[in-house]
């Protein structure tokens, strides 16, 4: 069927990203390390826990990697632990599994992996509640936080998401997360993250941070070793560089996002919110659109990733699906991981139809006085990946930011069932 007079026709395009060049993963980590003068912190023999998230972060396997060689050769015992609060289903084995998929296992790192979801209690932060650490990583003699350093989904601040986040959060484990989230619905996200952060580095014996910052094409674009003692001062900086190197949309008004896929190795809220125009504003768990930029009207969800294992968190961002994302869902894993981020929109299931094309003809008629053919369409992979996207070749005429080349002008294709194929088979 020729849907010419049905939808709008599209163009491929290619934005043009200020790409920061991505680096030698194992000298930077060498140098970074070697710039920290850990050698007169750790003595031989000392064991050195460093944490491992839930996020796809590009070479993270590498960094480590060269991260344990670089603490070996002080003399010092690496070994790594599972930094994820709820994730893998809130079990030990679930976050092994997790490390897994990136890549992060005991051969590859060629260093253990301990996994528990045991915590200790150190203190209670100024709202009362207990501040949780790791179990295993509290016997450590030393801890060293490797994360990366971006704009979170949800928190607005000077911080967001990164070495701070990950040592309250991640090291807070199931019984820290479901906490410190519980605190965040009703208070603001910087001063408490402060505060106890300020707690766990004083009470903690977390000695460094490597912190990670992308460009725009999900590259490794720097690490930088920092002290325990300068998280505060430096975290803001990088977070001003990962912001700028974020990937967004080239336009200011969406009707419809198409999005491949969306999954926790992807982002923690399944598709960055920072990205599609959907971060909140005032608190964490409404939308507000009018001021979002870009401002898009309506999302369409077409997967989840593999790496999800069905954990469909984030799935309430969309306004539509189909029958067989529903299917992929895992609603336990999905519901332990929203309500522990207190944050149970984000596993409300949307709209769903049999077919692609059922969804698109749906959504097109919810977007208000607008024509479905005349429709502001955008196709992208995955909010990790816009560099190459579709948009309505109506966009073809206005400006954007960034600029983009264009591509080739198609009709929608759709197969004979009614689906579309993957954006990435359509590059050229």
């Amino acid at each position: 069927m020729n849907n010419a007079d049905e939808f709008p026709r599209l163009r491929l395009a290619r934005q043009q990203v200020d790409r920061q060049q991505e680096i030698p993963v194992e000298s930077a980590v060498a140098r970074e390390i070697n710039k920290l003068g850990l050698a007169n912190i750790i003595k031989p023999g000392q064991t050195v826990a460093l944490t491992a998230g839930s996020r796809g972060i590009a070479q993270i396997a590498e960094i480590l990697r060269a991260t344990v060689h670089s603490l070996r050769s002080l003399g010092a015992d690496p070994f790594v632990v599972p930094a994820m609060g709820s994730h893998g289903g809130g079990t030990a084995d679930g976050q092994v599994s997790v490390l897994a998929e990136y890549g992060i296992t005991e051969q590859a790192i060629q260093a253990p992996i301990r996994a528990s979801m045991d915590v200790v209690e150190i203190g209670r932060h100024s709202l009362g509640g207990p501040i949780y650490i790791d179990r295993v990583a509290s016997q450590a003699d030393h801890i060293g936080i490797v994360a990366r350093i971006k704009p979170h989904t949800g928190f607005n601040g000077t911080i967001e998401s990164g070495l701070i986040k990950m040592m309250m959060i991640g090291l807070g484990k199931h019984e820290g997360a479901k906490e410190y989230h519980r605190i965040l619905v009703r208070h603001p996200w910087e001063p408490f993250a402060r505060s106890v952060a300020s707690m766990v580095l004083d009470r903690v014996p977390i000695r460094f941070g490597l912190a990670i910052v992308e460009n725009a094409l999900d590259e490794t674009a720097q690490i930088e070793g920092v002290r325990a003692d300068e998280f505060f001062k430096r975290e803001p900086v990088l977070l001003e560089r990962a912001r700028h190197h974020l990937p967004r949309l080239p336009v200011g008004e969406v009707d419809l996002l198409i999005i491949d896929q969306i999954g926790k190795d992807i982002s923690g809220s399944g598709a960055d919110t920072n990205v599609i125009g959907r971060k909140p504003t005032t608190d964490w768990n409404e939308r507000d659109l009018r001021n979002s930029r870009p401002l898009v009207h309506r999302i369409f969800v077409r997967g989840l990733t593999s790496a999800s294992h069905g954990n469909a968190a984030g799935i309430g961002l969309a306004d539509f699906t189909t029958d067989r994302v529903v299917d992929q869902i895992d609603y336990r894993v999905t519901t332990i991981n929203c309500l522990t981020a207190n944050h149970p929109l984000a596993a409300a299931i949307p709209i769903h139809f049999p077919t692609d094309r059922e969804v698109v003809r749906a959504a097109l008629r919810t977007v208000g006085l607008v024509e479905s053919r005349d429709a502001r369409v955008v196709w992208i992979t995955d909010t990790l990946r816009t560099a190459q996207l579709a948009l309505s070749a109506c966009y073809a005429g206005e400006a954007t930011d960034p600029p983009v080349v264009w591509g080739d002008e198609f009709d929608w294709p759709f197969d004979d069932a009614g689906n579309l194929p993957l954006l990435t088979s359509l590059r050229r």
